[in-house]
C-alpha cells in the first residue's frame, strides 16, 4: 500500500457565533467547516456553531500542520484575531534555537 503523498494539509481557523476561534487541520478546510457546521465536526461548536471560515494556512505535511496548529493554539486571542486580519502573528521561538 502506498500512501498518498501530493494530499495537501491546512491549518484552519473558525469562528463561533460568540466570536470565540477553533484552530484545527485537515487536507479539506471547506468540507471540514462544512462538517462544523452541522455540527458533527467537534464539540467546540455544541454551545456556538460554526459561522465562518476565517484563516487557512497550507502546511508541507500532515507533521507540519500539526506543528503548526499546536503554535497557533498558543498565542492569544490578539495575535489570532492578527492572522485572521492577514498580518503575521508573532510566534516566539525559544532561546535554544537562537543559539549558534
Amino acid at each position: 500500500m502506498t500512501e498518498v503523498a501530493d494530499k495537501t494539509w491546512s491549518v484552519y481557523l473558525v469562528r463561533a457565533q460568540n466570536g470565540a476561534l477553533y484552530c484545527g487541520i485537515s487536507d479539506d478546510p471547506q468540507r471540514r467547516f462544512a462538517k462544523h457546521q452541522s455540527g458533527k465536526g467537534a464539540r467546540f461548536f455544541f454551545s456556538s456553531p460554526a459561522q465562518a471560515l476565517v484563516y487557512t494556512e497550507a502546511c508541507a505535511d500532515k507533521g507540519d500542520a500539526l506543528r503548526r496548529e499546536r503554535a497557533i493554539k498558543k498565542l492569544s486571542k490578539a495575535a489570532k484575531e492578527s492572522l485572521v486580519q492577514g498580518r503575521e502573528a508573532f510566534i516566539a521561538v525559544p532561546d535554544t534555537a537562537l543559539s549558534t
